[in-house]
This record gives C-alpha cells, sequence and structure tokens, in this order.
C-alpha cells in the first residue's frame, strides 16, 4: 500500500466539508497506524554547479539539505486551518486592453536581517489569489521577517471583481504580473526585488523574467514551487491515472467553469471586443469539459488568438525562457507531486546541472504545494515550503551585501595558490 500526497487544495474547489474531511483523516490515520506505514525521510536531492554562490547557500541556508517529518496523506485542507489572516491594500491597474489587474500589497512587520527594503512579488497558483490559506500563510510569515509582498489575483479568479474586459487569466500570460512589478518599481524606488511563483505563478514568473533582460532588473533572485515547466510534455501525462492525476485534473476543470461560467456575460455575451474565434458553441462544449485540456482548447487559448491548444501550450509555458533568466533560480518539486509527472523533472535537473545560478531542489514528500509538517492529525499551518523560500531569500540578500567581499577574497585564495 502506498499512499501519495494530496495536492494543496487551495488549488481545487472544496470536495468535502469539514466534517467529513476529519472523518477520512481519522480512518486513514488508524490505516497507517494498524498497517505500520511509515514513508521513508531523507535530505533532499540538490542538484547544482559548484560555485561561490552555491557553497554560500548551502551554508546559509540548512533547509536546502535538510527534510523534516513531511505529512504524505490528506493534507492540502487541514493543514491550513489555523492560516493567519494579514491586512493589506488591494490595488487596481487598467490593462492597455481595458482589463482591470489587481495585486494586494502588504507592508512588513518588522526590519529585515539586512537592513534593506526587499519586497517579494508572487504569482499564485491556478485560478488563486490573495485570500487563498496557502498565500496569507506565506504572506503573514514573509512579513514578520521583513519582506513587503505583493501578490497578484489572477485575472477573473477573485469572486467579487468583475472582468472589465473578455479576456481572463491563461497559463502563461505575464501581462498583469508585469504591471505589477511595474507598479512596485516605479512606487518604491529604493526596494529590491525577490520573485516567487507557485504551480502556475511559477511559470508565469520564470516566463516573465526570460522575456526580456530588462524585467530582470532590480530582481534579487527568483523562486519557482511546483510547477510543471513545459504545458505541451505535461497535457498527456494529466490523463493518466497514476498518483490520481486524471481526477486531479477533473476537480480542477471543474473549478475552472465554475470561474469562467461566472463571468460568462462578459466572455460569451453581445461584445464587440471579445475574441472572433470565442462563440456561443464553445460556451455548450465548456459544459461537458472534463478535463484543462478541453478548456484550455476550447476557451483560454482563444484570449490571445492561438489557432490550436500546441501553440497555446509551446507559446505560454516557460520552457524556452528559462536559460535566459541570469538572476540566482531555485526551483522546487516533490518526488511524490500528484500533479507533476517524473518525466518534467528532467528539464529542472538539465537546467541546473548547465547553469551556475540554477538550484533544484527536490524532497521525496511535499506533494502539490503541501510540504506539510508536524502531527499526523494536526499538522502546523507553516510549512517546510514557506521556511525555505524566506531563508533562502535572506541568504541571498546577504550574499549580495557581502559577496564583493567574498569575491575579493576568493580572488587573494587562488593568487596564493
Amino acid at each position: 500500500l502506498k499512499m501519495s500526497t494530496i495536492l494543496e487544495t487551495s488549488e481545487l474547489p472544496a470536495v468535502f466539508d469539514g466534517v467529513k474531511l476529519a472523518a477520512v483523516a481519522a480512518v486513514l490515520y488508524v490505516i497507517v497506524r494498524c498497517l505500520n506505514l511509515k514513508s521513508p525521510t531523507a535530505p533532499p536531492e540538490l542538484i547544482y554547479q559548484d560555485s561561490a554562490l552555491a557553497r554560500f547557500l548551502i551554508k546559509s541556508c540548512p533547509l536546502l539539505t535538510k527534510d523534516g517529518h513531511i505529512q504524505t496523506a490528506l493534507y492540502g485542507k487541514m493543514g491550513r486551518v489555523r492560516s493567519p489572516h494579514p491586512n493589506g491594500h488591494r490595488k487596481y491597474l487598467t490593462m492597455p486592453d481595458g482589463a482591470t489587474a489587481t495585486f494586494d500589497l502588504f507592508e512588513p512587520r518588522s526590519e529585515h536581517c539586512t537592513g534593506e527594503d526587499v519586497t517579494m512579488v508572487i504569482c499564485p497558483g491556478i485560478a488563486n489569489h490573495s485570500e487563498k490559506q496557502y498565500i496569507r500563510t506565506f504572506v503573514d510569515y514573509a512579513q514578520k521577517n521583513g519582506y513587503r509582498c505583493a501578490v497578484l489575483n489572477h485575472l477573473g479568479a477573485l469572486p467579487n471583481i468583475e472582468l472589465t474586459s473578455p479576456r481572463m487569466f491563461t497559463y502563461g500570460c505575464t501581462w498583469e504580473f508585469g504591471a505589477m512589478v511595474n507598479y512596485i518599481k516605479k512606487t518604491y524606488p529604493q526596494t529590491q526585488l525577490i520573485v516567487v511563483g507557485f504551480s502556475l505563478g511559477g511559470n508565469i514568473v520564470c516566463k516573465y523574467l526570460g522575456e526580456s533582460q530588462a524585467n530582470q532588473e532590480r530582481v534579487l533572485c527568483c523562486v519557482s514551487l511546483c510547477q510543471g515547466y513545459s504545458a505541451l510534455r505535461a497535457q498527456e501525462t494529466f490523463m493518466q491515472w497514476d498518483h490520481c492525476r486524471r481526477f486531479y485534473n477533473f476537480l480542477m476543470a471543474d473549478n475552472m467553469k465554475k470561474i469562467i461560467l461566472s463571468h460568462r456575460q462578459v466572455l460569451f455575451g453581445d461584445n464587440m471586443k471579445k475574441p472572433q474565434n470565442l462563440s456561443e458553441a464553445d460556451l455548450g462544449k465548456l459544459y461537458t469539459a472534463t478535463s484543462l485540456m478541453q478548456i484550455d482548447d476550447n476557451v483560454m487559448r482563444k484570449f490571445h488568438g492561438y489557432s490550436s491548444l500546441k501553440e497555446y501550450y509551446e507559446e505560454e509555458s516557460c520552457l524556452p525562457y528559462l536559460h535566459r533568466i541570469h538572476v540566482p533560480l531555485l526551483l522546487v518539486n516533490a518526488a511524490d507531486d500528484p500533479l507533476i509527472h517524473e518525466s518534467l523533472l528532467s528539464i529542472p535537473r538539465a537546467l541546473s546541472e548547465k547553469k551556475e545560478n540554477v538550484m533544484h531542489v527536490l524532497p521525496l514528500h511535499g506533494g502539490h504545494l503541501g510540504f506539510f509538517e508536524g502531527s499526523v492529525l494536526f499538522p502546523e499551518p507553516l510549512t517546510w515550503m514557506d521556511k525555505l523560500v524566506v531563508q533562502y531569500a535572506n541568504a541571498i540578500c546577504q550574499w549580495e551585501k557581502t559577496k564583493p567581499h567574498c569575491s575579493d577574497a576568493e580572488q587573494a585564495v587562488s593568487g596564493q595558490e
């Protein structure tokens, strides 16, 4: 019997209510105890090129090589029941096509360890926003460590914000994220940026950075968590049943349908500005869709005029842009992620073996945005993932302050040798 990690269900619709979820948790706990099942623990696999930066990060960021007791069943929802509620201010940005982008801004609650002004610009997972529990937990922790946080709300994801143009977020559109970053750069001219992307957000932030060298200005580093890197390569695996991947696909598709249908008047109504290839027939196909690929083919790709699903996935994936990122890049996946097939992990592995600025961290357990620690029935809301991102960001900030000195010291040692 092998138990797979359930994904962080802040990316899924609510399937059970709290009582049913607790009952299932209790049953699973009894099964685990009765069968004496224990998940193996081991340090995360760490792939990188040896360099002064890599050695500094490993020394300064113990979580890169330390695996805690990470839950491997069920707690995608239960692990977040005690999430904090950080207070932020919602900002509204009008896009060139009339769309209204929104993001929430959270000020730091303490001084940063370096004394510098540092802002985390955060892109959540598919159909997510700043009010999701995993985002609230991370933002609260980052604020306490001296970071300002700006969290993008994906276009169309917030239930109380109407669309102002016939377009929603897509797999790799970077327009709204770029607008948020530009606002932060202009409003806080002294701040430096830490870029963070969760799942689909990881694809967006990596694509954004790779699209232009100017996008990497004032960026200290980027952290991508649990993304799949290539939608084209992932689409076939997403229809497979191992690790219940097809079931998760169905649930996420159901959630996407609900979001799209909540905006159907703007997207499918009598609007002269709507995409010409988006029709009432597509609305009918949407009702019967059972996978994200069907929704992407019938609706999502048409927001930007892609002629086929293949073209949409090729153009919106970050894969062609990864090698253009020159700031430190941390790519985090879990070996038991039920959404990301193991074949996709060859992408970050190959990149980290070629580029000195890239590290790939691969723990045995963590699921999809899970990484919970603590007791079996009551894991901690703050996860290994949350702590790793902040610890890595702290180390990068320290490196930026000390690297001239470190470089001089290394050159002196090399000269003596």
